[in-house]
């Protein structure tokens, strides 16, 4: 009798085969497909493991259980008008993706304290470009705008490193020593945010989020880290802000579209560092150990902590 199916679409066909090695041991009761392949009868497909389906497949599987997003963020598989709302859709969040948040956070917000783009650009030039740093992170206090999961495991990292942490979320969070803002209380937090990270969800409600009007109520010269999602960030105002001092520097790892395109401004901005939406994704080993765990713990019947809820939008 032929095994259940689990079609994996991540990696693009070259990294499939590895995929397929990491799953065969933890998940021998399923054959692991990749996701075009003709040969794959819709009806033997039992969950699929994905980033980006095409609008309206996975509505295709008949026999499908559950989708399993292969990175933490699944607003392009939930955004499908298509997707079948009775299958459960759970997120990926590996115990490694905190320990790699973390690190790139407190890379980005010393790289801002210390003036890190000025001194590449000078080295680009061979110039010796010498000033003194403008501070140390005890004089900066830095907040976490989602002080989620992710970010209530990131912020012992950024304390560690000596920055004040606050944070807002929905609603109140009991982190230690973070003073935690909610709902209302945006416009307080911010007045305090020297540096302030985003690690939100993309929702409706945070789509453009990081605007004008919010840099307007960071102190002036503030420093933004942008590692939520790209929806989030309305670029030409992070530009006009730095480029008015409002913004003293910043860090973005997400953007829309994904790549930025050729001849993009943000590309050469003396204040801005780009980096290419690396900043937590765990390797492919690390994320195949969690799905497996997943798939199994989905068979057993456990509740799983990162299913996907269509209300929250995360």
């Amino acid at each position: 009798m032929a095994r259940p199916v689990l079609l994996v679409k991540s990696g693009g066909a070259a990294g499939f085969d590895e995929w397929r090695g990491l799953l065969a041991g933890p998940l021998p009761q399923l054959e692991v497909r990749w996701w075009d392949d003709p040969g794959v009868a819709a009806e033997r497909v039992r969950y699929a493991a994905v980033w980006d389906p095409e609008p309206g497949r996975l509505a295709r599987l008949p026999a499908l259980r559950a989708v399993f997003g292969v990175a933490a963020g699944v607003d392009l598989i939930a955004g499908d008008p298509a997707y079948p709302r009775h299958v459960p859709l759970v997120r990926l969040v590996a115990p490694e993706t905190t320990q790699r948040m973390g690190e790139y956070l407190c890379w980005a917000a010393l790289s801002l304290v210390k003036d890190a783009r000025r001194m590449a650009i000078a080295q680009s030039r061979a110039v010796w470009d010498y000033s003194e740093a403008p501070g140390k992170a005890p004089d900066f206090t830095l907040g976490i705008l989602g002080l989620g999961g992710l970010g209530q495991g990131c912020a012992p990292m950024l304390q560690a490193v000596g920055f004040k942490v606050i944070g807002w979320s929905r609603t109140r969070k009991q982190v230690p020593g973070v003073e935690s803002y909610a709902e209302a209380e945006l416009p307080a937090f911010l007045a305090r945010c020297r540096i302030l990270v985003c690690l939100l969800p993309a929702t409706p409600e945070t789509a453009g989020m990081l605007n004008a009007a919010l840099f307007a109520q960071l102190p002036h010269g503030a420093l933004l880290v942008q590692a939520g999602r790209g929806s989030q960030t309305v670029l030409p105002d992070v530009l006009a802000a730095l480029d008015s001092g409002q913004l003293g520097g910043a860090v973005l790892d997400v953007f829309e579209p994904e790549p930025l395109p050729d001849g993009h401004p943000a590309w050469s901005h003396p204040k801005l560092t780009l980096t290419p939406h690396v900043g937590s994704l765990p390797t492919r080993a690390e994320r195949a150990v969690q799905l497996a765990r997943n798939i199994l713990a989905f068979e057993r019947g456990d509740a799983l902590p990162t299913l996907y809820d269509p209300a929250k939008g995360y």
